[in-house]
């Protein structure tokens, strides 16, 4: 199998070649779109230093059972209809948590298409178990 990969690969390697930079193209304008992706500390300092909000988009359900201390939980399909009530919080960045970090960066570009300074966490809520700190219910 591997193989034939390897013969395809270089009997057509301009295809190949085409198919990798579409690859690493659609890569970059996705990380580009979803903002800017932050690790557990740098989103800790952010929140003490009172320089961000905590959106967490999960399910009700979800959150309660354990968030980040101070997060806002507004579910995914509602951060559009719930948009006005994150108007006052417009000079602090709004970093965006879900559960494993995979639907935060289309929120992020949601919100930074409505003028907010928006980030993600890295590996979302997952991540933040894994690096043993605390969730609050």
């Amino acid at each position: 199998m591997v193989a034939h990969l390897i013969q395809f690969a270089t009997d057509h390697y301009i295809l190949v070649a085409i198919f990798v930079i579409l690859l690493v193209a659609l890569l970059v304008n996705e990380l580009r779109r979803g903002g800017q992706s932050l690790s557990n500390g740098q989103l800790t300092a952010l929140v003490n230093a009172e320089q961000a909000l905590v959106i967490d988009i999960r399910p009700s359900k979800e959150y309660s059972a354990g968030h980040i201390v101070g997060a806002l939980n507004i579910p995914q399909d509602k951060v559009a209809s719930r948009m006005t009530e994150l108007e006052k919080h417009k000079a602090k960045t709004l970093i965006v948590v879900d559960a494993m970090g995979q639907q935060s960066g289309a929120v992020c570009g949601e919100l930074i298409k409505a003028g907010f300074t928006a980030a993600k966490l890295s590996g979302g809520v997952s991540s933040w178990k894994a690096d043993n700190l605390p969730l609050v219910k």
